[in-house]
């Protein structure tokens, strides 16, 4: 095993003062924080209905409960990878899990709906400072390329397991605890979150213009986690020439705030699609603001930040910009399944929301192994590959999922979409990830992370709502050719599942784009 101290390399005696417990301790914090976020997001879903009438809630309020969350998540992202940048990883960390910690507690004692969502909205911009954390921490602590893989491949594993772990957990605390206990549970998971990070994770000093960005505990100018594999939050110099070195990189305020707003107004148009229609000023007003304000956020990124939010010139990696395609599609495929594929089980097949969340269980499985399996084949293979063969099979089991209807039996006709669904979307997020943040300098890691997280959850979002407006379509029209209930719900949820085999088609296109590794490479 090697540290990479500056430029140069030590060997470290295996097992010397805990190096290896540390690290796994590391990898620990952030694939917890990973899956604490990933959960959140699905574990309501099956929930909602006993909110409802516990909270009072209308069906016109109760979407709230998610567009809540969805909204601030997805418009915080962007600003959250940044800050573990310019403010330190565990600061930045610390901060995402205590106020995602402080929000769950709000949640699971609210006694009326505006409690909730306020509580909901604060969840999600807890998890956006956290998510992109979790990626910066691990980026710049396993450097050293097989370590990389399989930090990566545990993270990846976490995050695509947990979606589907999400629609279990909330079947068996709604069944048999109360529905209070989905957000309750993230107070003692929390609290052992934050010593974890506080103890484990190194800081980053804040940039400053001309001078490298290193990692404390640590006598010198650079530390490491002892033992580890690569640099521990060590920032290699930014340009700048002497007289420079005392100025602190400023965080873009404009910037910030037109990207957070539109991002926020176009999720939340996209969101009132359904209730009111595309021609609807509900939906219209809020994406017209949401495309000026990101208009504005590009000029003032190009012609005014003098240290901009997102320097545009990270999009001329071929790997992340086509990696931040592969994301959208793949997450918007994934993560519409597990809501429509979810109603299949209770809806068409009559399952109960335990029985409909043990039924995932193999999707899990497969999601980890999948993710934490390819592990080693990606710095060998690179993920051009890993992603084309993840998106095949993925692809081919939402088509075979699309046609499960009334009567079907789970062994022959849902376990083998499942395997397959989850084995190759474990391995896509997993190349997905390394693919995003391959050959950039360590200092762009959490610009890195927040692009791939906001384009996941925009996936997510616009998926979802894309894909509900044909199902609710296709039902309306078979309930009005005379199909019963059960057979009109089948054909809208098998239309949605189609539509998610092809965004895994879109995603398999873009994959193509993601370069080949070299074979001159190690």
């Amino acid at each position: 095993m090697t540290v990479t101290e500056g430029t140069r390399e030590t060997a470290v005696a295996p097992g010397a003062s805990g190096a290896g417990h540390r690290l796994a301790l590391v990898l620990t914090a952030c694939c917890l924080g990973q899956f604490m976020n990933v959960l959140d997001a699905s574990v309501v879903n099956v929930a909602l209905p006993v909110i409802a009438a516990d909270l009072h809630f209308t069906p016109h309020n109760l979407q709230l409960v998610n567009n809540a969350y969805t909204v601030v998540v997805c418009g915080f992202l962007l600003l959250g990878g940044r800050l573990a940048d310019l403010f330190g990883q565990r600061r930045v960390f610390l901060g995402g899990v205590g106020l995602f910690t402080l929000a769950s507690l709000v949640g699971g004692a609210a006694d009326a709906p505006v409690t909730l969502v306020l509580a909901r909205a604060f969840q999600g911009l807890g998890a956006a400072v956290m998510a992109p954390a979790t990626l910066t921490v691990l980026g710049t602590t396993f450097t050293e390329p097989a370590a990389r893989a399989r930090a990566f491949g545990w993270w990846s594993a976490v995050s695509g397991a947990a979606g589907a772990i999400g629609v279990l957990a909330g079947g068996v605390i709604t069944e048999w605890f109360s529905w209070r206990w989905i957000f309750l549970v993230n107070v003692p998971i929390g609290l052992l979150l934050l010593a974890l990070v506080r103890w484990v994770v190194p800081e980053t000093r804040p940039a400053r213009t001309g001078e490298p960005h290193t990692s404390e505990p640590g006598t010198g100018p650079r530390s490491t986690v002892p033992g580890g594999t690569g640099t521990c939050g060590t920032r290699p110099a930014r340009t700048g020439g002497p007289g420079t070195h005392k100025r602190r990189t400023r965080l873009d305020l404009p910037g910030a705030v037109t990207i957070t707003l539109g991002l926020m107004s176009t999720v939340h148009g996209v969101s009132q699609y359904a209730q009111h229609g595309w021609g609807s000023p509900w939906v219209v007003g809020p994406l017209l603001a949401g495309a000026l304000l990101i208009a504005a956020f590009l000029v003032i990124q190009t012609r005014f930040a003098r240290h901009p939010l997102v320097p545009l010139g990270i999009f001329r990696n071929r790997s992340v910009a086509a990696a931040n395609l592969v994301a959208f599609f793949g997450v918007a495929a994934l993560f519409s399944t597990f809501y429509f594929f979810t109603l299949v089980l209770q809806q068409v097949l009559g399952y109960s929301p335990l029985r409909a969340g043990l039924s995932y269980l193999p999707l899990s499985v497969g999601m980890a192994l999948g993710g934490w399996g390819i592990a080693p084949l990606v710095p060998k293979a690179g993920p051009r590959p890993i992603l084309l063969g993840g998106l095949t099979l993925a692809a081919g089991a939402l088509f075979w999922m699309s046609s499960v209807g009334a009567g079907a039996d789970y062994l022959s006709d849902v376990l083998g979409p499942c395997v397959l669904l989850g084995t190759g979307m474990g391995a896509v997020l997993n190349a997905t990830t390394n693919a995003a943040t391959a050959g950039l300098a360590p200092h762009q890691a959490g610009l890195a992370s927040g692009l791939l997280n906001t384009t996941r959850q925009l996936g997510s979002a616009v998926g979802l709502v894309t894909l509900a407006a044909l199902s609710a379509a296709r039902i309306d029209a078979r309930t009005a050719a005379g199909a019963t209930a059960v057979d009109a719900r089948a054909a809208g949820y098998g239309l949605a599942l189609t539509g998610a085999a092809l965004f895994a088609v879109a995603g398999l296109v873009a994959a193509l784009f993601v370069p080949a590794r070299k074979r001159s490479a190690d």
